[in-house]
Order: C-alpha cells, then structure tokens, then sequence
C-alpha cells in the first residue's frame, strides 16, 4: 500500500527535482545541523536515524550532530524543532505518532505539529508483528480470534503507551475482527514484552525486531505480519490475510522532518540526500536486519503519506473515543 504512493525513480532521475542552485543551496550549509530525535537512545527512530544521518555524512561531509530529547509521545524534541529558526540548521525524524498527536491531543498543545512542521522525506517503513503469551491456548491467528470472540474483555494487550503505533495497530484490529480486549498501556515496549512472556498479558502487537529475537527463542507465539507481503528479515511468519484475518495494513514509519518556513530548495536537497542514502546497497541490509523498508521520498510524497495516515488515525480515535493520559 505505502509504495504505491512513491515513485521508483533512480537518483540521477529526481535531482533535477529536488536540488535548485538558489543562494540558499550555494551557501548551506556553513555551519553544524542540529539532528532531534524525540525518543530515547537505542529504539527505531533513533538507530533509523544515526544510519541514515552516518551515510548522509559520509556522502556529503556535512557537520550533523544527533540530539535525544524524548518525552510526551515525541512531542518534546516535535515542540523544540517547531520553534526553532527556520534556517535549515534544525531536523527533526519521527515516527507513526506524530500522525496520532494531532487528533489526540487536539485543543492541548501549544503548536501545531502539522503547520509547525513540514515532511522531507519518509525514511523507512516496518509492518507490525501479532504476538501472543505462549501460555494462551491457541496456535494460530484463526483460533486467536475466535478465542478472544469466546472470551470478550478477558484477554488484555500491551503497547508502548497510548497513541503509540501498535496501541492504534491493536484497536484497528479489534474493530476488524470485532474482538474486544483490555489496554495496558507500558512506558516502552521492553516492559510489556516481560509481561507478555510472563502472560500478565496476553497480546502485544510491535515492531518485529522487538518481538522476533523472543519469538526465535520460543518465549512467545507470533500470529501473523500486518502487511501484504512477508518482510524478508522474518520470512517464516505469514502476513494477516495468509493467516486467515483481515485485509489491512498497519506498520510503523520513520520521517524526516524541518522547522516549515525552511527554503524549499534546502528541503528538497535533504530529501535528495536521504533517498540516495537509504538507496545505498549496504544501507539496505542494515535497514532489512530492522525490518525496515527503506523508502527515500519527496517532501511532496512524504506530505502526502503523512496525511493520510493523519485521517486513518483520526477516524480510529474518534470511532474508539481514545483519550491521553
């Protein structure tokens, strides 16, 4: 569904489009750029980050230097970044939850993420894995379902916290196969992970580098891949459709946001940038060992994503009346 939305066009076919020889794009940048990541160290938008950013360095020789400000859904390092100078000297990347503040926190934020922000390239995409307690008696998506149809309210799932992709990921779900089960919203997904192996819960839907190395050890069972292929890194675990479920599509994504305001001509240079780095060979295989698919798009087409996945958001928290903490 997401490559549908992008062109597969080589580098040397969109360089006349991104890159404008504007005095804006013969001077920049002469000095160091400031990189935010709205997470913690360690997680997807942070190591997405650092090996694209490495790349882009060592094809550019650009000064980048990465800065972790985590907190509040993203909206820490999002708000910094929003009321930086729109110069071209601060980025910001971000994942699915910057689609989900908008309507979730409508009316309590003192920026907009949308207007204050501009998209520059989406990064990278990585589908979401179903996993379940090995303690829940069922062995396959099927039986999973029609369990939790036998038994409703009495299985609970976890996720990252509220708003968080695979809390929005698991709601969607439930209103296909119109299951219901309890939340348990965590402060990362590391800690729901130790519930789920313990069964204190019983599903948690994340990304499969999270979940595949405890699925390979047998500490827990792995239902299906929400995409519509199976992902390379994870061959053996069959997409939602393959395993009998729902047709849909629910995944993570990292993007490349600036300051909106900053010259056009410096965004389209980044975005240039940023897709001949995620379409370097070795980039790939390290994008493929996270279960990332490596896209590199225009502002344009990043635009265009991000907003619908604003609007599928927003009709999930409407249709399910989600609330912050």
């Amino acid at each position: 569904m997401h490559r549908r939305l992008f062109s597969n066009s080589i580098i040397a076919g969109v360089v006349g489009v991104y890159f404008s020889h504007s005095a804006h794009a013969a001077t920049w940048p002469s000095k160091t750029i400031r990189w935010i990541v709205p997470y913690a160290p360690g997680g997807l938008s942070d190591t997405s980050t650092r090996i694209v950013i490495q790349k882009i360095i060592e094809n550019t020789g650009w000064s980048i230097v990465i800065e972790n400000k985590p907190g509040a859904n993203a909206l820490i390092g999002s708000e910094f970044v929003a009321r930086s100078s729109p110069d071209g000297y601060t980025f910001v990347t971000v994942l699915a939850a910057h689609s989900v503040n908008p309507t979730l926190y409508a009316g309590n934020l003192s920026f907009d993420p949308l207007k204050d922000l501009t998209p520059v390239s989406l990064v990278g995409v990585t589908p979401l894995l179903i996993s379940v307690s090995p303690a829940l008696p069922v062995k396959d998506l099927k039986e999973f379902i029609a369990y939790a149809k036998a038994n409703p309210g009495k299985l609970s799932y976890g996720s990252s916290g509220i708003g968080a992709a695979a809390h929005m990921a698991t709601e969607l779900f439930k209103m296909k196969t119109d299951i219901e089960m309890t939340h348990v919203p965590y402060k990362g997904s590391a800690l729901a992970l130790q519930d789920l192996m313990g069964n204190n819960i019983q599903v948690l839907i994340d990304t499969p580098p999270t979940l595949m190395p405890q699925v390979r050890a047998g500490k827990i069972k792995a239902l299906a891949m929400m995409s519509s292929k199976r992902i390379s890194s994870a061959q053996e675990i069959p997409t939602l459709l393959e395993a009998g479920g729902p047709d849909l599509d629910s995944s993570t994504w990292a993007m490349f946001l600036a300051r909106s305001g900053t010259p056009k001509d410096i965004i389209n240079r980044v975005a240039l940038e940023t897709k001949r780095a995620v379409s370097s060979p070795d980039l790939k295989a390290r994008f493929e060992q996270l279960g990332l698919e490596p896209f590199g798009s225009s502002p344009e087409e990043s635009n265009k994503f991000l907003n619908a996945e604003v609007s599928k958001m927003a009709s999930i928290i409407h249709s399910k009346n989600i609330k912050p903490e």
